[in-house]
């Protein structure tokens, strides 16, 4: 079921409301904005990569993938019914969060016609009692009712690999560095650093350069050079006649005088064979 959240969103970014959910081919976009298909995440991005891939064959694609600042949890005492409780949850999102929605989304990401884009958002969760298709029940099981949009707050686009620099922040690592390093300058967790590194790592923002222990060791990818260099020239020349073309000093119908032979008179040579 569509949540407010995701209504909300598909409105703000949308031409009109003639641009909502609209068939093309076997697939059903969310919004469109002039030549732009826009695709709503709120879930995992892996659960429309086929899609995305597909699509960025013949057109420009933006995926908003909207990450929670803050969640107001509103308790209900049942569906629909009265708002018995109001609470702020713990959890607030990260812009490095998205290096974990990345994971399976490396082989789309980059690509020339993609953009990704992250947005911060304050929402309201209405949660009511029940277990839903739970096998193992417990009190404290609840329904999600529905998500609304409160504020949206800044965003961050995704074009190219050094985009993706820009979720680090400024972060100073030694030439080469672990994810110990990384882990140290973003003060998080090791296993973090190294989800980090593995799409940086296929993404070929980074590129592997050796090990120190168990660690291995990367270095930040060199930016390919626009210079293009000059093919060689093949010539196509065939057994016995020249390459060049003819003119009258290689033309093969033109007969020239070299070196008497033994015999005093010049010696005819045919050029060209």
């Amino acid at each position: 079921m569509e949540t407010s959240l995701h209504r909300d969103l598909k409105l703000h970014y949308a031409d009109d409301r003639a641009c909502l959910e609209v068939p093309l081919g076997d697939y059903r976009i969310d919004a469109i904005s002039g030549d732009l298909l826009i695709e709503i995440q709120h879930g995992r991005l892996a659960a429309i990569r086929d899609k995305v891939s597909a699509l960025l064959q013949d057109h420009r694609v933006l995926v908003v993938k909207p990450l929670l600042r803050t969640k107001q949890l509103v308790k209900r005492k049942k569906k629909d019914g009265k708002i018995i409780g109001r609470r702020k949850s713990p959890r607030r999102a990260h812009w490095l969060d998205l290096f974990d929605e990345l994971l399976y989304f490396t082989r789309v990401f980059p690509h020339p016609r993609l953009t990704i884009e992250a947005v911060m958002v304050d929402i309201e969760e209405y949660r009511y009692p029940g277990h839903g298709r739970r096998r193992r029940w417990s009190k404290k099981d609840f329904i999600v009712e529905d998500q609304k949009l409160v504020t949206i707050h800044e965003a961050k686009r995704l074009r190219r690999l050094e985009d993706l620099w820009t979720l680090l922040g400024d972060v100073q690592l030694p030439h080469p560095f672990h994810t110990g390093h990384l882990a140290e300058q973003l003060d998080v967790c090791r296993s973090t650093a190294q989800r980090i590194a593995y799409v940086m790592r296929q993404t070929t923002a980074i590129k592997q350069v050796g090990k120190q222990g168990n660690a291995l060791l990367y270095e930040r990818a060199k930016k390919k050079s626009g210079k293009r260099t000059r093919r060689k020239k093949r010539s196509r020349s065939q057994r016995g006649i020249s390459a060049n073309p003819i003119t009258p000093k290689t033309d093969p119908e033109v007969v020239r005088s070299t070196r008497p032979n033994a015999t005093g008179k010049p010696r005819a040579i045919v050029q060209g064979l």
